[in-house]
């Protein structure tokens, strides 16, 4: 049975490829981690602080294709500013790009409505 293919909506274009809901859950997960690291810079930087430094998000996934999402927190003033590097690749392609944060979880939440 093939699995259901997840639709990033990327800054120009769109990108699909399968997915398993598992992998869709950890990746809602790990954005969820970030947005509290983007949250703590944003609260620093707005009561004049200096922010201390967070990690960056880094999810990789290995099926039929190798997926990586990279964003560091440290350098986007608000979570809704922020983008995400996006790499995709297999053994005949890869795919390097951005796309907003906020499309990211829109296009993930999306799909695992989909497959419930």
């Amino acid at each position: 049975m093939a699995l259901p293919q997840l639709t990033l909506n990327l800054v120009e274009g769109s990108v699909s490829f399968s997915f398993t809901a598992e992998a869709a859950r950890d990746l809602q997960s790990a954005i969820a981690q970030l947005m509290q690291s983007l949250k703590a810079v944003t609260q620093a930087a707005s009561g004049g602080g200096k922010p201390n430094p967070q990690k960056p998000m880094e999810y990789r996934f290995s099926g039929d294709v190798f997926l990586e999402v990279f964003c560091n927190p440290n350098i986007w003033p608000t979570p809704f500013a922020a983008k995400v590097l996006i790499t995709l690749r297999d053994e005949r392609i890869r795919l390097t790009t951005e796309a907003e944060l906020t499309r990211l979880i829109e296009d993930v939440s999306q799909y695992l409505e989909q497959v419930g």
